[in-house]
């Protein structure tokens, strides 16, 4: 259940980032490469997919932030004794306990990993994408 929830929370979006990546191709590129010889699946693969590259990135980020509000809620909703605690457990039994301190513990650390994974990952493969196409400012 956790994997099918996860899943509807973040394949939106990565689909999303990619139809969009993939609308603003420019068409100079789709004219340039059946010039050259890139029609059909040969087209796509070479023409179409790099070029819409840096939407999936960003889709792939916002699947991300997705994902993982997803995995909290999940965590939240079942709690599994063969998973162990996660952060949304740490949540929701502070919650229960009506403990405060750690129910900012664990909005604080849900924070933490949000921006880590964030500056670690996506970051840096976002920063690579651009710089690679040319579209990023230094």
């Amino acid at each position: 259940m956790m994997y099918a929830v996860i899943l509807l929370g973040a394949v939106p979006s990565i689909a999303n980032g990619l139809v969009s990546g993939v609308d603003q191709v420019p068409p100079l590129f789709l004219r340039a490469g059946r010039t050259l010889g890139a029609t059909g699946l040969k087209g796509t693969w070479h023409i179409v997919l790099p070029a819409a590259l840096p939407g999936y990135v960003a889709g792939l980020k916002q699947g991300w932030a997705f994902s993982w509000r997803s995995l909290m809620a999940a965590e939240i909703i079942a709690s599994f004794p063969d998973l162990g605690v996660g952060l949304g457990q740490l949540l929701e039994n502070g919650r229960n306990a009506s403990d405060m301190a750690m129910v900012f513990e664990a909005i604080l650390l849900i924070l933490i990993v949000g921006i880590a994974i964030d500056l670690l990952i996506f970051s840096p493969l976002e920063r690579w994408v651009l710089r690679s196409r040319g579209l990023l400012v230094k």
